[in-house]
């Protein structure tokens, strides 16, 4: 993640509560892997709250990528997403005068593919061709999916986010391909504590049935 082993002369391994912070102010301020590094490099209150000195080095946006995918390879970021939330709740950090929530499209590089590859992935198949060329496969994504809106068309997926209206802290997310209609979403988002008039007349029917949400690219 980091280096090599310190017992055999390389770098020591960058602390993994910096890693998760960092990975806190991405959040934040909705940075990309490389603007994360350049922002860190660039701020000094970023460094200050990552416990960093001037002198330290500042890990690149490699090894953010590669922790996230550590932690989403272990089933551990919703745990942690969650945890971090619970301590913001109890400190009071959260107005909870309100929640909004919002979708914004992440596009993805656009996947020239055969009508044939693109009815297999319609179906949830993955093309026979691509199984058999595993470096060709890595370079595919079969779960992003194109959608129009206001006339312009869109590639890739949606992040849905409930966000306290007074922080804009974010309590919670999904994500899910950019076809999916913010409505969809709701039911998964909105919780008994999100009441305003009714629940059940604020949700609508087609939102409250359980949905799972693809894989999170970014957190």
């Amino acid at each position: 993640m980091s280096g090599k082993d310190i017992k055999k002369g390389g770098r020591p391994s960058y602390s993994k509560l910096m890693l998760f912070k960092a990975l806190v102010i991405q959040s934040l301020y909705n940075l990309s892997d490389e603007q994360l590094e350049y922002q860190i490099l660039d701020r000094s209150s970023f460094k200050e709250f990552l416990g960093l000195k001037k002198s330290d080095r500042v890990p690149d946006s490699r090894t953010f990528w590669y922790f996230r995918e550590q932690l989403i390879a272990f089933g551990s970021i919703e745990t942690l997403f969650r945890s971090f939330n619970n301590q913001l709740d109890k400190s009071g950090v959260f107005a909870n005068e309100g929640k909004m929530v919002d979708a914004s499209f992440v596009e993805v590089p656009k996947q020239r593919n055969t009508r044939e590859e693109n009815k297999e992935i319609k179906e949830g198949k993955v093309p026979s061709a691509w199984q058999e060329n595993t470096n060709k496969l890595a370079q595919k994504d079969t779960d992003a999916r194109w959608t129009k809106k206001n006339n312009v068309s869109f590639y890739g997926y949606k992040n849905h986010v409930k966000a306290d209206t007074k922080t804009k802290l974010i309590k919670d997310y999904a994500v899910t391909d950019a076809s999916v209609h913010d409505s969809q979403v709701l039911g998964d988002l909105l919780d008994e504590t999100d009441r305003g008039k009714s629940f059940m007349q604020t949700v609508p029917t087609q939102a409250k049935r359980p949905r799972k949400s693809i894989r999170q690219k970014k957190w």
